[in-house]
C-alpha cells in the first residue's frame, strides 16, 4: 500500500521516492525512507512556522538581501554564515549556486513584475545548504529554503540525484512556494494544491529562460534539468511541454503527469496528486507562452502573475485559474486581443473551456499598472 505522507513543497515528488522504496538497492531505500521521514518533521515545523512568523525575515527594503548558510550535515537551521549580499563566491558549488539562484529569482519578481522579494516587503532571501547527509530534496519552510547535496557523498553506481541546487528552476520553484504564501496561498491540497505546484513550476521556469535569454519557441520547458545522474533514464523531472514524458526508469518508473482533463489522476496520496496533475495546468501555461511567442515573461508571466496576485484564493480549481487567467488577459489587453485568444487556447488544450462570463475589472486602470510596471 502506498504511504500517505504529507509531503510539503518538496521539490522531489512522493510517488518517486515511493518507488525507490519499492525497487531500490539497500543505501537507495535507506535514503529515500529517511527522506520520507524528514519530509513530515518539515511540514510539522514549516507550520508552526507560519504561524509564529517572525519580522526577522523582512528587510523592508527594495533591493536584493541574500544570506547562505552551510548547514553541515546537520539539521539545525540555518547554519554557518558563509556568503552574503556583496560578498565574493565561495568556492562552494551549493552555496555559490543557492546564491545566484536567488538573485535570479529576486530580478525576474522585481525587474520583471514589481515585486519586493517574496513578501513584497524586502523579504530577505535565506538559503541553507549542505542539509542532512544524502538529503534528496530542497524546500521551502516557510522562512527560508533548504537544499541537500543528494547523492554526492555515495559511490558512482549508487548515485540517483546530484545537488539540488543544480538547476536553477528547482531554486525559482521553491522560492515560488514563499511567493503564493504571501498572495493566493493556494491549500496545499487537490486542485488547488496542483495550482500551487503549478505556479512555482511556471517561475522557475521563466527564472531559468531569463537568465538563458531564451524565448518560449527556444526553451526545452524541462523543470529539474540535471537532478538525474546519469543511472536514471530521464531528461528531467518534468516536462511542461509534454507532461507525463520527462523519464521513463525500470527503478523510479515512468512520468506519472497527465497533460489533459481525460487522464486526471483522482489519488488520496501526494495530497491528492499535487505533483502529479500539475502538469495540467503546467501545460496550459506553456501552451499560451508558445501561441504568444517571444520571452514568455513578457506576456504569459505577466497574466499568470497578476492572477495569482490578485485573484486566486485559497481554494481555487483548474477552473477558477482558467476563468481568472482569461480576465486577466482581458484587463491587460482587450477582449478581441491575441493574448486573451492565446489563453482561451491553452486552456481549451488541456480540456478546460474558460467561462468568458467572469467579471471584468476596469480595464483602463489595470492598462495604467501594465504601462508603470514596463516604465
Amino acid at each position: 500500500m502506498t504511504s500517505q505522507v504529507n509531503y510539503r513543497h518538496g521539490f522531489m515528488p512522493p510517488h518517486v521516492i515511493e518507488k525507490i522504496i519499492e525497487r531500490g538497492s539497500e543505501k537507495q531505500k535507506e535514503r529515500a525512507i529517511k527522506e520520507r521521514q524528514v519530509s513530515g518533521q518539515i511540514r510539522e515545523r514549516r507550520q508552526a512556522r507560519m504561524r509564529l512568523r517572525t519580522a526577522s525575515a523582512v528587510t523592508g527594503e527594495s533591493g536584493k538581501n541574500r544570506f547562505v548558510y552551510d548547514a553541515k550535515f546537520g539539521s539545525d537551521l540555518p547554519g554557518i554564515l558563509v556568503r552574503s549580499e556583496g560578498n565574493t563566491a565561495t568556492g562552494d558549488r551549493a552555496a555559490d549556486e543557492a546564491y545566484e539562484g536567488a538573485g535570479q529569482t529576486y530580478d525576474l519578481f522585481y525587474n520583471i513584475f514589481g515585486r519586493n522579494s517574496i513578501d513584497d516587503n524586502g523579504m530577505k532571501l535565506i538559503s541553507s545548504v549542505h542539509y542532512l547527509q544524502g538529503y534528496d530534496n530542497a524546500f521551502w519552510d516557510g522562512e527560508q529554503m533548504v537544499y541537500g547535496d543528494g547523492d554526492e557523498d555515495l559511490p558512482e553506481e549508487e548515485r540517483l540525484f546530484n545537488r539540488f541546487t543544480i538547476a536553477l528552476d528547482i531554486i525559482g520553484h521553491e522560492l515560488t512556494h514563499g511567493v503564493t504564501e504571501y498572495t493566493a496561498h493556494l491549500t496545499y491540497q487537490g486542485q488547488a494544491g496542483a495550482l500551487n505546484e503549478s505556479f512555482s513550476d511556471v517561475f522557475g521556469i521563466l527564472v531559468k529562460q531569463r537568465l538563458l535569454n531564451q524565448t518560449a519557441d527556444e526553451a526545452n520547458w524541462l523543470i529539474g534539468e540535471g537532478l538525474f545522474t546519469g543511472r536514471i533514464k530521464g531528461k528531467a523531472l518534468r516536462s511542461m511541454k509534454e507532461p507525463g514524458s520527462a523519464y521513463d526508469d525500470p527503478l523510479i518508473g515512468k512520468d506519472p503527469q497527465p497533460g489533459h482533463m481525460n487522464d486526471y489522476v483522482n489519488t488520496l496520496s501526494d495530497n491528492g496528486g499535487v505533483h502529479i496533475n500539475s502538469g495540467i495546468p503546467n501545460r496550459a501555461f506553456c501552451t499560451v507562452a508558445l501561441n504568444l511567442g517571444g520571452f514568455a515573461w513578457e506576456k504569459a508571466g505577466r497574466i499568470w502573475y497578476l492572477t495569482l496576485r490578485d485573484k486566486l484564493t485559497e481554494k481555487s480549481d483548474f477552473q477558477d485559474a482558467a476563468d481568472k487567467t482569461w480576465q486577466t488577459a482581458v484587463e491587460l489587453f482587450g477582449k478581441s486581443s491575441l493574448e486573451q485568444e492565446a489563453v482561451v487556447s491553452g486552456w481549451k488544450t488541456v480540456g478546460i473551456t474558460v467561462n468568458s462570463r467572469v467579471k471584468i475589472r476596469c480595464i483602463g486602470r489595470i492598462k495604467n499598472l501594465w504601462h508603470r510596471l514596463w516604465s
